[in-house]
């Protein structure tokens, strides 16, 4: 039997084993919080009832034949659930839409054009150049970052003059608001077009898997609302879908001002193909539609249209361990000073590579639900030669 001492010894070296134990706990909890944060780990813990609500919903705009455009909202039946308002427009008539924002209970109005032009890659001008990338279909979180930065006033007017707002990729897919933030964007370009000034929309990997139709990270609101009405989900993007139309017209890379935009990267091999910027992009606007085939033998397939190696799928610059060399070739290509990215997440905004790679995705501000920790918006602003980290509340910092 133990004597009484004995059980005392044996108790505190319980209790310091139970110490130990916590503390090892406490610890490896402590490093793996502090590891999540910085590879962009949030916890939700609070969603907004508002974003449920669907009363009009829209505009979602499809092409009935050559003459005439299909207008449909989303309205609240007095049970509380949901029909579809229909009403057709001749395609060469003037069609002003409303979209609607429930969190705030604000609108805006959108004039449908039907014409669209594919952009220019490459841009030479002295104004300056506002980028900001993966919004990932928080509207309020973009729109309030352009208020405070001067790009549009407190009505959504455009006021960036001629310059050049680029949007590196990944704005729409994830969460509540993606109608909301594509016609936003639509309304803006035309905006800036009249005042000489552009909206550049770079496309993302989820501006493709939208396209494609894989719709895994899409938000099941979108499901409903597609059968709301009488549509399938991958019908909201396609073709025949007017908003689909005007985002397949956009490129996948573009040069401005010397910066080369593009969501992903440039892969090294790249520099190798004899192909212009021009030539890339209609490769890979020809592919919107059609996803990577992994057994095709063509070169410019595998380097454009991979979800490894092509430009809004390349991680290289931060998973891929590149020599300076390698990250030069594909900007000597292109004559770039720098190329400025989304895709992969940073702390904030960076300059890495002697300068020459600029990573801009961030974790912005969640529309819908609240996460910690809280998000907080960057952009990048390039005058002359000087580029600036830009925040949410308007202020800027030299790089």
């Amino acid at each position: 039997m133990f004597t009484t001492n004995q059980e005392s010894i044996m108790g505190k070296k319980s209790l310091k084993y139970i110490k130990y134990t916590l503390l090892i706990i406490l610890v490896m909890l402590t490093i793996a919080i502090i590891f999540g944060i910085s590879m962009g780990a949030r916890v939700h813990y609070g969603d907004n009832p508002l974003a449920l609500n669907w009363d009009n919903e829209g505009p979602y705009i499809f092409f009935k034949n050559d003459r005439v455009l299909d207008v449909y909202y989303i309205k609240r039946n007095n049970d509380g659930g949901y029909y579809s308002k229909r009403q057709d427009y001749p395609i060469d008539s003037l069609v002003l839409a409303t979209s609607y924002y429930p969190l705030d209970n604000t609108s805006f109005d959108v004039e449908i054009k039907t014409d669209f032009e594919i952009p220019k890659s490459i841009y030479n001008d002295n104004n300056k150049i506002l980028a900001i990338s993966d919004i990932e279909s928080n509207y309020k979180t973009f729109r309030d970052f352009l208020k405070n930065n001067k790009v549009i006033d407190h009505n959504l007017n455009w006021t960036f003059g001629k310059g050049h707002l680029v949007l590196v990729g990944d704005f729409i897919d994830r969460g509540y608001f993606t109608t909301q933030v594509l016609w936003f964007i639509y309304k803006l370009e035309q905006e800036a077009e009249k005042q000489g000034g552009n909206v550049h929309y770079i496309i993302g990997n989820h501006e493709l898997k939208m396209m494609y139709g894989n719709y895994g990270a899409t938000d099941h609101k979108y499901r409903d609302i597609a059968s709301i009405i009488g549509k399938n989900e991958i019908d909201l993007y396609s073709k025949n879908s007017l908003i689909g139309t005007w985002l397949a017209s956009k490129n996948a890379i573009e040069l401005i001002n010397g910066n080369l935009f593009v969501h992903g990267g440039i892969h090294p091999d790249l520099a190798e193909s004899k192909l212009t910027l021009e030539e890339m992009n209609q490769v890979m606007r020809a592919s919107y539609y059609q996803a990577f085939d992994p057994e095709s033998s063509k070169i410019q397939d595998k380097l454009l249209i991979s979800n490894k190696t092509g430009p809004s799928w390349y991680r290289g610059y931060f998973k891929d361990g590149l020599t300076q060399q390698q990250v030069e070739l594909g900007l000597n290509k292109f004559n770039a000073k720098s190329v400025i990215v989304g895709h992969t997440l940073q702390a904030k905004v960076n300059r890495l590579y002697d300068d020459k790679v600029i990573g801009i995705d961030v974790s912005h501000p969640n529309d819908d639900h609240k996460l910690w920790p809280e998000g907080k918006s960057e952009g990048l602003l390039i005058v002359g030669d000087k580029y600036y980290r830009v925040f949410n509340n308007g202020e800027k910092q030299e790089l």
